[in-house]
């Protein structure tokens, strides 16, 4: 069994190549074929593909090799001829394109009107990376609309903002209770990762955090300390992400230990799929948002208010692509949805661009004395 791989590549587009167009699916080495079976020679299949004799020659002995069989019947003295086997590749090829040629020009179409907003200068791409969020899908639906698309990836709070420091991304998005303590877990685990003066956070939304159970809350669960009774089974978010920090966080604070809570090692990836576990009944409980709850039709018990932030480098705010995020986030329309969204309320700060300090108490800067020169230093309180 050969392994197929699928490849594209682009043509200089013009009248005479539109109508005479070939299939959109092509291999170099079906071309090779027919180019000898047309021509009747190496030297004329070269000369038909504006290639040099060496290397056909040189391609059709690679692909012999490769494939273990003869595909040119050399004979001296003979116009060269295809083998069998060439002949039945080429037959192969003509079966496969004609079965699959709707589905293969529907492909060539979706690959060019995509690959189109690459070259046209009124598109803006946004790359993200950012904690698994509802209203950003939303946001990336909205913003396409207005030809700002948002290359999203989801993924942890931690991994979000080191790809953001690793310039993997332009933008972002990480969540946080509002203005944690200096020593707390999620201040200790954030600190490192952000500087003041060099990143600056966005306001996006404001967002509930609580535990999502079955329908009616059977086991009667009201907080963390409750997910410690005899026979609950809890599901956790991955190890990165900002609501397992949320979940560490709380249970440091009310002196718990993790080993004690069952299921603490059986970790999703997503709101969405913590929600899908409960709803499946693998579960009784999980910490998540209240948007993910309302769609598998669970109970949501809210347990604290989070902002989640955009965050960019304070030298990618001027840029076309966050200048045009900004103006979205800011406008009517976007916070109305945002409204409309179960457990979400517009920031008062959505849109707006606020220092780290302001916003994440956890930096103190050494008074500055009379006579000093500007050096802002920051320390730990």
């Amino acid at each position: 069994m050969q392994h197929i791989d699928l490849s594209y590549q682009w043509q200089p587009q013009s009248r005479e190549a539109a109508r005479n167009r070939q299939s959109p699916l092509r291999n170099p080495l079906m071309d090779l074929l027919q180019a000898v079976r047309h021509a009747g020679s190496i030297a004329g299949a070269a000369k038909f593909l504006n290639l040099s004799y060496r290397h056909v020659w040189g391609e059709l002995k690679r692909w012999e090799q490769a494939m273990g069989q003869p595909l040119i019947l050399w004979e001296k003295g003979q116009a060269a001829r295809l083998s069998g086997f060439a002949d039945k590749l080429l037959w192969a090829e003509r079966q496969a394109q004609a079965r699959l040629a709707p589905q293969i020009s529907a492909l060539q179409a979706e690959l060019e009107k995509t690959f189109a907003v690459a070259f046209d200068p009124d598109h803006q791409v946004l790359p993200i990376f950012a904690s698994h969020d509802d209203a950003l899908v939303g946001l990336r639906e909205t913003a396409a609309a207005q030809s700002l698309h948002l290359d999203l990836r989801f993924c942890g709070s931690v991994d979000a903002i080191r790809a953001l420091n690793e310039g993997r991304c332009h933008v972002a998005g990480f969540h946080a209770p509002w203005q944690p303590g200096a020593q707390s877990l999620v201040a200790r685990t954030y600190k490192p990762l952000l500087k003041p003066g060099l990143h600056k956070l966005m306001g996006f939304a404001t967002r509930e955090q609580g535990l999502m159970v079955a329908p009616g809350n059977p086991r009667r669960l009201q907080g963390v300390r409750d997910l410690f009774q005899s026979g609950v089974r809890f599901v956790n978010r991955s190890v990165g992400t900002g609501t397992r920090l949320l979940l560490d966080q709380s249970l440091e604070e009310a002196g718990l230990a993790a080993a004690n809570l069952t299921g603490y090692d059986h970790e999703e990836n997503s709101h969405a799929a913590v929600a899908a576990c409960i709803a499946s009944g693998q579960a009784d409980a999980g910490l998540g948002i209240a948007s993910a709850a309302h769609v598998q039709g669970l109970d949501f018990v809210a347990l604290s208010q989070e902002h989640y932030w955009l965050v960019c480098l304070a030298s990618a705010l001027e840029t076309a692509p966050v200048q045009q995020l900004r103006r979205l986030l800011h406008s009517a329309a976007w916070q109305a949805h945002l409204q409309s969204m179960p457990g979400y309320t517009p920031s008062a700060w959505t849109g707006q661009v606020q220092s780290l300090r302001s916003m994440l108490p956890w930096w103190t800067f050494k008074t500055q004395r009379a006579g000093d020169r500007v050096n802002p230093q920051f320390t730990s309180p």
